[in-house]
């Protein structure tokens, strides 16, 4: 058979070639565009740093107890404190190398009361510690409430301490909030709309409500029933308002207490150079002070938003553990016997020398007479 020849392809396959390296010189631009893009991005992008809570070698190196009477001297008023509860302050200090500072430790009652000593206390120059709950401050001290203590942290003059170690040791002695049992039984904050800065009040006594509201009848407001006053400055057009919310036990001694209110200080008359407003709802009281104009006054009342609920009864936590329980249950069941049982002995000795007190002094009478001595006469007929 003849043989086919097959013809060569050389030359075809160099036309190939030269074809694609023509059209890769002309797209070789954009794959070199296309691929320095991200690097430039990635490197004109800063680098993102997480905050974290700066370190600091802080100890305490002196604590020492400090009477009531001395608070004056760290910025505090002893009327005020006792009022809030705070029976047994505490000076401690801190080191920092060579670096000292002194803390103000005011152990309250609970954990509202150190609230309304950190409210009180507040002014419109202090400014809030950034990722710090429940801590404000300035250039001289700062204020913590923590649980039911309240704190004052002072800035050391001589040797002044740099703002990163001081919040350094703001939360190395209290953290960076409080815990969530110790947050849920604080009140709730004031509307912040129209609020001026650093005028909420937490009130729980009569002294600190005399000195905030003093032109207010505060013998009215019914603290020895339990009352609680929050209450804060609103901007209202080129005045500022009063804004004050009473909270009582019960609706009854709420509904008593708007009565003797409105009585008192004409409420809702729209009479006088300064008119009083107010309203009650359930358990609260709500007064706009100061408002001028019942339009001001009713958008301020507004702003509360009072919402009703029902809760399941909660299980009784006990301070105490289970063994400690059991231990004081058998010590009350023992002392309870040893008191029936001397009773009983008592009362048996008492029993005895009645009986012989009676036969000496009174042989007629049948009480102090033996049974072998008593006849008994059956008064038979046949």
């Amino acid at each position: 058979m003849p043989r086919t020849k097959l013809p060569l392809l050389h030359g075809r396959n160099s036309d190939i070639l030269s074809t694609m390296a023509r059209v890769f010189a002309k797209h070789v631009w954009r794959l070199a565009v296309l691929t320095a893009l991200p690097i430039l991005c990635l490197a004109q992008e800063k680098p993102h740093v997480m905050p974290i809570i700066p370190a600091a070698d802080w100890r305490q190196v002196n604590s020492q107890p400090l009477p009531l009477s001395a608070i004056s001297a760290y910025g505090g008023d002893p009327a005020v404190e006792k009022e809030y509860g705070v029976k047994a302050p505490e000076l401690r200090t801190y080191q920092l190398g060579k670096l000292r500072t002194r803390v103000v430790l005011e152990p309250a009652p609970d954990a509202t009361s150190a609230y309304g000593l950190l409210t009180f206390y507040q002014t419109a120059s202090m400014a809030p510690v950034k990722d710090v709950q429940l801590a404000i401050g300035d250039a001289d001290q700062l204020l913590m409430a923590r649980g039911g203590n309240f704190l004052r942290f002072m800035r050391g003059k001589d040797l002044p301490v740099s703002d990163s170690d001081f919040r350094a040791l703001l939360i190395f002695v209290g953290g960076t909030q409080p815990s969530k049992a110790e947050s849920k039984g604080l009140p709730p904050s004031m509307p912040s709309k129209g609020l001026v800065p650093g005028s909420e009040k937490y009130i729980l006594g009569l002294e600190v409500a005399k000195r905030i509201l003093p032109s207010f009848r505060t013998d009215l407001i019914g603290f020895e029933q339990g009352a609680e006053v929050q209450l804060g400055q609103y901007q209202t057009g080129k005045n500022t308002s009063t804004l004050v919310s009473i909270n009582y036990p019960t609706p009854q001694i709420a509904r008593v207490r708007f009565g003797a209110l409105t009585n008192f200080l004409g409420l809702n008359r729209k009479q006088g150079e300064d008119p009083a407003y107010g309203k009650r709802h359930g358990s609260y009281v709500f007064l706009a002070l100061h408002a001028g104009k019942e339009v001001r006054a009713t958008a301020l009342l507004n702003l509360f938003e009072v919402t009703q609920g029902i809760s399941w009864d909660q299980k009784y936590v006990s301070e105490r553990t289970f063994t400690l329980q059991l231990v004081h249950m058998f010590i009350a069941i023992i002392i309870l016997t040893v008191i029936i049982l001397s009773s009983g002995v008592v009362a048996g000795v008492l029993f005895f020398l009645s009986r012989r007190l009676a036969a000496k002094y009174f042989p007629d009478w049948q009480w102090g007479r033996t049974d072998e001595d008593q006849l008994i006469r059956l008064n038979l007929k046949i």
